[in-house]
């Protein structure tokens, strides 16, 4: 099994502020806004979802092949994946953009300011979906929209099944566009706001989607996930987790547990379980991609998570 990902890599800066916004930002004078805060705390991570999601596979011993494009300041983001092992034919470097980068300042409420620069990614489109690998199976996971709808296209094309999981890009697509990628796609993964903003555009009913694809997964957090295939709704549970340290790249996480089970072959009783699992390991760590473990640990955690024997 090769799985093809077409995704953003991007650079996520996370500073921390130790102070409350609200004591800084007066909301009788938001239309003047002029401050500044001190960050004592500072760390940049690797992500994206494309990178969260290669990442995710090589830890459960498979290879993702990432399909993106990246800027000149890409290095050290490149030393990484080479690390992991994590083929680069597909990751394309424009010299005179930057790679997609989020700025984001937490204070000690949880309130987040986020800056978002797409940069590079806006370009994903000029990549094209390899056919030539044994057994593939793709996803369109966020990425700028021309990439989206053309890896999309070039998927249905080629034969190979995919995912289209439109996640935070779900809102650039009206409800034609998005009834287009359904169409085309295998399966369908959401989580519960865009399971509710994908019925509102494209007017039909979560049972509605799911009679177009194979399967639509829709992930509720800590409630679990639902996973309509072949005309019943499976209750997946939540994997219990060591601790809730930051929910950035879950989604991503639990995608990677969806294309390892697809590619194994899997159930999808168990495939919606080996996600979960997934989902439950990353939210204990900070960051996307600072978690560790491999498949004989995630064997046992399996194991001892669900009272069963991980098939694989």
């Amino acid at each position: 099994m090769t799985a093809i990902i077409s995704g953003s890599v991007a650079f996520d800066t996370i500073m921390v502020f130790k102070d409350r916004f609200a004591n800084h930002i007066l909301p009788d004078q938001v239309h003047i806004l002029n401050v500044a805060f001190v960050v004592p705390e500072m760390r940049r991570e690797y992500g994206g979802c494309a990178g969260n999601i290669v990442y995710n596979l090589r830890l459960l011993g498979e290879t993702g092949v990432p399909l993106a494009t990246v800027g000149a300041d890409f290095g050290s983001y490149s030393d990484w994946l080479e690390r992991w092992e994590i083929p680069q034919t597909y990751v394309k470097v424009l010299e005179d953009h930057y790679t997609a980068q989020a700025y984001i300042t937490t204070d000690l409420d949880d309130n987040q300011i986020t800056a978002f620069h797409p940069g590079a990614m806006g370009e994903g489109h000029q990549v094209k979906v390899p056919t030539d690998y044994p057994d593939p199976i793709g996803i369109v996971a966020p990425n700028g929209p021309d990439a989206m709808v053309q890896h999309a296209g070039q998927f249905h094309e080629a034969g190979i099944p995919f995912i289209f999981d439109p996640g935070q890009g779900l809102p650039m697509f009206d409800g034609d566009a998005l009834l287009r990628f359904i169409d085309q796609a295998t399966y369908v993964a959401v989580n519960d706001y865009e399971s509710r903003l994908m019925q509102e555009r494209t007017g039909l009913d979560l049972e509605g989607i799911a009679a177009k694809v194979d399967a639509l997964i829709v992930t509720r957090g800590g409630e679990g996930s639902w996973i309509y295939t072949g005309g019943e709704r499976l209750e997946i549970p939540a994997a219990k987790a060591e601790q809730v340290a930051d929910p950035t790249g879950c989604g991503d996480a639990y995608r990677a547990g969806l294309l390892f089970g697809l590619g194994r072959g899997l159930d999808w009783r168990t495939i919606g379980r080996i996600a979960s699992l997934m989902g439950a390991i990353k939210i204990a760590a900070s960051g996307t991609q600072n978690h560790h473990f491999d498949l004989e640990g995630f064997r046992a955690r399996y194991e001892a998570e669900f009272g069963e024997d991980l098939p694989v």
